[in-house]
Order: structure tokens, then sequence, then C-alpha cells
């Protein structure tokens, strides 16, 4: 009975990721709105396949941007056309560093960059500036700016895109990064599992105790031709992101500013990114997401040129209200038995597993595999006793998500 019951859970999970925020949660432009130099605003389109989600826009927000003082550029429409996987995974190889240029989008249409300037001093790429303290008196009163192709862009927290200043409700879901992660305003469940009440997510990048910089984050020792300069007058602490090292346990997020946890749109549990506010509520650094990725990035939407991806023939215009958004037949994953003080045994009736996370309450990543066949087993013995959060990714693409219990 305790397995029959426990495949029903897993198929209400399923049903319940069937409504895919990836395709719902854009703010699409409903036909004839303008904004900036009468430019269309927000999402123009939002196109679906079993696999990816494809989002056009022209980068101008719905709300009023500018003045941008002392900066010369002028916002103008980048005919974006951005491909999001529905199935991100996370990257166990080589992190992804965020480079410059977009990272992500958010849920207008709007890019997000990292948090440098892409400049660095003595132009030796060492010692990187960041973009708030460099660039912030540019910024306009939502705190973005536009670049000298046009591409109006956030940095940090895009403050008129939801309210930041709410403190009383987990954030609403503001964008995605392109590794196919959501990311959300500053303010989520205190606790992974969604319990706790609602608190502010805190940066675990803390500045560095440091009177001069001759060595960088990861300890490397510099020698003197590649010295940042000194600390203090217009170069103060934080000026460079090198000034910045991540100490694990001293915030909520993790190296790469997100977390495995429980949100409004994930019931079952996602890894998410949060915007990072201090506690007076201006931008934290990494301020969204941090110096690498946690997913693998699908081509495409980074480097040059990018963000002019092809609709395919077979896509679906999902339109709101109206259209019903089609779904692979979920696959169920049966796990047995449950609990367990070992193994437990995991099969899907369809396609196979290709990767799993098991997460912790804390949501704390404490098992990857890649079994790559339909069924697969895992081995708890070592962990303590607990409720644990399995996340699968089936090689047609479909997840699930679902809790075991560790005796």
């Amino acid at each position: 009975m305790r397995k029959h019951l426990f495949m029903l859970a897993a198929i209400a999970v399923l049903s319940a990721q069937a409504q895919d925020p990836v395709i719902y949660s854009w703010i699409i432009n409903p036909g004839n709105e303008t904004g900036y130099a009468g430019i269309a605003t927000n999402v123009l389109s939002v196109h679906y396949t079993a696999s990816d989600v494809y989002v056009t826009s022209t980068c101008i927000p719905g709300y009023d941007i500018g003045p941008w003082a002392g900066n010369p550029n002028t916002p103008a429409n980048q005919d974006f056309c951005f491909r999001i996987t529905r199935a991100p995974q996370p990257n166990t190889g080589n992190l992804i560093a965020t480079a410059l240029g977009h990272i992500g989008v958010w849920r207008n249409g709007v890019s997000i960059f990292n948090a440098k300037d892409g400049m660095s001093y003595n132009n030796q790429g060492i010692w990187n500036r960041d973009a708030l303290v460099w660039e912030g008196s540019s910024f306009d009163v939502c705190l973005g700016h536009p670049a000298p192709n046009g591409e109006y862009h956030h940095h940090v927290s895009p403050n008129c895109l939801y309210d930041h200043l709410n403190d009383e409700a987990h954030s609403d879901l503001i964008g995605f990064a392109f590794d196919g992660y959501p990311i959300y305003g500053a303010y989520g469940f205190m606790n992974a599992d969604g319990s706790g009440g609602i608190t502010r997510m805190r940066s675990s990048y803390q500045l560095r105790s440091i009177s001069a910089r001759t060595s960088l984050p990861d300890g490397t020792v510099l020698n003197a031709g590649q010295y940042g300069p000194a600390i203090g007058g217009q170069y103060p602490l934080g000026a460079y992101i090198e000034d910045y090292e991540y100490v694990a346990g001293s915030g909520d997020l993790d190296v790469h500013n997100g977390r495995f946890c429980v949100t409004p749109e994930y019931p079952a549990g996602v890894y998410a990114y949060f915007v990072t506010l201090t506690d007076q509520l201006a931008p934290a650094y990494p301020y969204v997401i941090g110096p690498t990725y946690y997913g693998t990035v699908p081509g495409g939407n980074t480097g040059p040129g990018s963000g002019h991806n092809t609709i395919p023939g077979n896509a679906v215009l999902y339109v709101p209200g109206t259209t019903s958004i089609s779904e692979p037949e979920p696959m169920l994953i049966d796990a047995y038995p449950v609990p367990t003080a070992s193994l437990v045994n995991l099969r899907s009736s369809g396609a196979a597993i290709a990767s799993l996370e098991l997460i912790d309450a804390q949501g704390r990543c404490v098992l990857t595999a890649a079994p790559l066949s339909t069924a697969t087993v895992i081995d708890l013995s070592a962990l303590s006793s607990g409720i644990y959060s399995v996340r699968t990714v089936l090689s047609e693409g479909m997840t699930s998500s679902f809790r075991i219990v560790r005796q």
C-alpha cells in the first residue's frame, strides 16, 4: 500500500509541473503597447516545443526608463529571440562562467548582465571592475542602463519589475538564467522545504579582509606587475569583483547565488537563483547570478551576436488564457522501498533516467548520478535520517521531483 501511495504522489507532482512556469511566466505585450522611443515593449511572443521555450523581445520594458547620467548610449530594439530549455540540468563538469553580455532574461524580455562592467585595472583582466560601483551613477530609477549597442539591461535588482520592498510574501519569479533555472526576487521561504516564513535571501559572498590587492580570492599570490590599486580613495574595497570571496554558510545561497528549494511555482522544489540585497535593501554582490552558472548552458544565447535563435516550425505559440500547454505523457518514476535505511530502487516506465539529484532538507545536493538507464539504485546508508527530494531528468527532457525517506 505504501508503494502505491508513493506512486500516486509522484503522479500528482508530475501533473502539477505540467503547468510549466518557463512557458507562462512572461509579461507578454498584448499587441500595441510601446515604450521608450516608440519601441514595442516586454515580450512579443512565446513559442514552445517539448524541449525548449523561445522568447522574443525588443529588450525594452513596459515601464518608463531613463535618464542615464553620464551615459551616452541610447536604448534600441534588439530583436531578440532567446531559447530557454525546459529541462535544465546541473553541471557536474567544469563550471561555466557568466561572461560579459546577457546571461539571462527578465520576464519582461530585458537582458540580465553579470556584476562586471567590462573594464579591468590596467586592462589586465585580473582586477575586474564592479559595475555597480563604477557605473551605478548612470543607472536609472529602475537600476538599468543601455550598453553601447543599445541593449538596455540590469546588473542588479530590477526594482521596477517586482516589489523588492515586500518582505511579507515570497518574491515573484522574475526571470530565467540561460542554464534554464528560474530567478526570483530578494525574498524566499526561510527553509528550503518551504517552511519557516519569509526571509531575505542573503548572499554568501563577503568582502575580503585584505589591506592590499596582492592576491586573488582563490589564494593565488600575484607578482608585483599584477597587483591591484591601493585600497581607498577612488578604489575602495568592493570596487573590484576580486575584492569578494565566497564564504560557505555565511548566507543563504551557494556559490552561484542560488539554492535548491520549494517556491510557489515549484512546490516539489527546484534550483533557483535569487536577487540579493543588503539589510538596507541596496544591491548586494553578486546581485543576481554568481560568477558561474549552476547548470549547463545550451548554445545560442551567449557570446557575440547571440540571442537571435530561430523558432522551429513545430513550435507552438503560447497565447495566455487560451492555449492549452501540451506536454509529453508523464513518465512515472517508481521508487521502492520507501522508507528505507539503505537502498532505493528507481525505475522509469518509459524514457531512461538521464540524471538525478538528491537534495536534503537544507537544500544541499548530497548525491548526483547520470545512470542513462530506465532503472537505477541509490544508496542512502551514509546519509542522516530524514526526508530527501529526488529530482530526475529523463532522456526525453521530462523532469520529475518527489520525496523519499531515509529511516
